[in-house]
């Protein structure tokens, strides 16, 4: 009997305390569970180093030891090798496809000229923007990390303190307090929800960043955003205007879906009223999943408003998958009042999920931008976020200049954290931020702000993705 045909057992042949909520084998007669050994593991990472296939991995590492000089080939092959345009790679990734077109003629800049009395350098480009309500160095955040070990102890208090040196905002994501606990009265308080708070107010640079809590089904029913709004370690972010929570309404690694990550048997246990556990794997390791929630256009309406008429002081984000209809929602969360809409493309994600979703599920983030663009005034102040394989500057300039006012770091966070946990996240986006003064600079503009479609071309006319983007011949 091959080893899939097991995976329908009789209810009565799993653990009941596996069911959510304490079902019984008349509520759902049948249950899916795995095979009784373990399935086989792919491969294994280096002890305490993440990995991250189909990712820049190496390159991301390389700019987290060295900053803002991995901008540029290494100086040993100065003098020695002959740089030119690498090869155009294939790829289906839109926002791969789009160059950035810098003009002959730049007014801008003749404007940036007379301000200053001398000619313009790159240096002289402002990143500082604003970001779903908070004031940030760079047009750049650090994303929720998802439900995964992956984002361990160390590595997220890491994170949150480089984020809070940079000056740019922090999410945290779904279920850090109910599986880890909020941390008021843990001894081991740094694994908690407050501990990553704690962690990311203690090097926040003053006037600067934000930290944004995100909820999900299961946090509603542990009631996170009332105890973070309630607590007196909360408060400078509030008095600061610097404490925003974030609806999760969808993700890009697992559109439709919620949250999953894998837990132990006695985790199983202590989870099993608020989760549903999926003994899939067999052995000691179960699937631990959330609900992805019910949405109604009116339910995310009313989502946002008891938002803002509860949390008056906090900001109000919502956090969107790569759906078909991701516009419309967008539209609908900005005109009930959202600070900012953040939307997950079909390459974003760090957390644990079904491979068939990692390459066949969900929107890919240039065609999320492409139908918010198309639906959305010019002169729209409303902030919208992207994610999506970020870790360099040209990606988030494209993204920018298709209407995003900033970019979110998840994987290429956690990868430069895990390589120098004190300086790889600066180093990091130092080197974006510089790449970025060198891009926005070579348009001929001196604002972040300032991007706009005239600065990308598509080399597919015909497509009607390239639709307002100037072109090749047809």
């Amino acid at each position: 009997m091959h080893a899939w045909t097991s995976l329908l057992l009789p209810l009565e042949q799993t653990l009941p305390t596996l069911e959510r909520g304490g079902t019984t084998p008349s509520d759902t007669g049948r249950i899916f569970t795995g095979p009784t050994t373990p399935l086989p593991v792919r491969s294994r990472p280096k002890e305490g180093v993440l990995y991250a296939e189909g990712f820049p991995e190496a390159a991301i590492r390389r700019r987290a030891r060295t900053g803002a000089a991995d901008a540029f080939p290494s100086p040993d092959d100065y003098g020695h090798a002959l740089f030119g345009a690498d090869r155009p790679s294939t790829t289906d990734d839109h926002l791969d496809r789009l160059r950035l077109v810098p003009p002959v003629f730049v007014p801008q800049r003749l404007a940036q000229l007379i301000e200053l009395g001398r000619e313009p350098v790159y240096r002289d480009v402002r990143l500082e923007t604003t970001i779903g309500g908070f004031r940030s160095a760079l047009p750049a955040y650090v994303s929720a990390f998802g439900s995964t070990e992956a984002a361990s102890v160390a590595l997220g208090l890491a994170a949150g303190r480089q984020a809070g040196r940079l000056g740019i905002p922090m999410v945290i994501g779904e279920n850090v307090m109910p599986v880890n606990s909020y941390g008021r009265l843990e001894a081991d308080a740094e694994r908690s929800l407050l501990g990553r708070i704690r962690a990311y107010q203690a090097e926040a640079l003053e006037g600067y960043g934000g930290i944004v809590v995100q909820q999900s089904t299961e946090d509603a029913d542990a009631e996170v955003w009332n105890l973070v709004y309630s607590d007196p370690n909360a408060l400078p972010l509030l008095e600061s205007g610097r404490l925003a929570f974030e609806l999760k309404v969808g993700q890009g690694a697992k559109p439709g879906l919620g949250g999953m990550t894998l837990i132990g048997a006695e985790a199983a246990e202590r989870l099993a009223d608020a989760y549903l556990i999926d003994p899939v794997f067999g052995g000691d390791r179960v699937l631990r999943s959330s609900s992805p929630g019910t949405f109604t256009e009116e339910i995310l309406r009313q989502q946002i408003r008891l938002m803002r008429n509860n949390y008056p002081r906090a900001k109000v984000w919502v956090k969107l998958p790569p759906a078909r209809d991701v516009s419309a929602a967008a539209q609908v969360a900005w005109a009930a009042g959202a600070d900012a809409v953040s939307v997950d493309g079909a390459e974003a994600g760090t957390g644990w999920a079904p491979l068939a979703f990692l390459s066949q599920v969900g929107l890919p983030l240039g065609e999320c931008l492409l139908r918010i663009g198309q639906d959305r005034a010019p002169s729209d102040q409303s902030c919208l976020l992207v994610s999506g394989r970020m870790w360099e500057g040209a990606r988030i300039a494209k993204c920018l200049a298709l209407g995003a006012n900033a970019a979110g770091l998840g994987r290429a966070a956690l990868i430069a954290v895990d390589t120098d946990p004190e300086h790889g996240l600066v180093n990091l986006v130092e080197c974006l931020a510089l790449e970025l003064q060198f891009l926005v600079s070579a348009l001929g503009k001196y604002h972040v702000r300032a991007l706009g479609p005239e600065d990308l071309w598509s080399p597919t006319p015909a497509s009607s993705w390239a639709t307002g983007l100037g072109s090749g011949p047809a």
